[in-house]
């Protein structure tokens, strides 16, 4: 799938939802079924700066293909941070760079954010794409 089949299929399952406590309890669910990142990658180069609680996002090369793990000792957190890494894990690093992240937008998530976990979501997608330049280089 592409990233924009991906960020399609989010959009059209939080569509499914009527109110955003439903969307928090689906995130949530999401958060629970992420993979969880290997204890070894809980180091401190692999924290995302700029989030108000700990968040850990690893990224390898498997062929061309960039795939992350993460985790996060927020619940809320980690349901945003499994989304970014179900869009974005799998794919290319130039689609990752390329990307535009307005499937975010379309679904609500930063405008119903605390400033703090919304700078948070900025923080997490920044650091997704310096994974995919700094993989991209090593492409070239």
């Amino acid at each position: 799938m592409t990233i924009q089949e991906k960020q399609n299929e989010v959009i059209d399952e939080f569509a499914m939802f009527d109110d955003w406590m439903q969307r928090y309890e689906y995130m949530i669910e999401l958060g629970k079924s992420l993979p969880l990142i290997d204890e070894k990658y809980k180091i401190e180069e692999n924290l995302i700066k700029g989030c108000q609680s700990k968040v850990w996002v690893h990224a390898e090369l498997d062929g061309d293909r960039l795939l992350f793990t993460a985790d996060s000792d927020a619940i809320i957190t980690k349901g945003i941070v499994a989304i970014l890494i179900r869009v974005f894990s799998d794919q290319h690093p130039s689609q990752i760079i390329d990307a535009d992240t307005q499937f975010i937008d379309e679904i609500g998530l930063k405008e119903h954010l605390s400033p703090t976990r919304a700078n948070g979501l900025v923080s997490m997608i920044k650091q997704l794409k310096m994974y995919a330049l700094a993989y991209q280089t090593q492409l070239n």
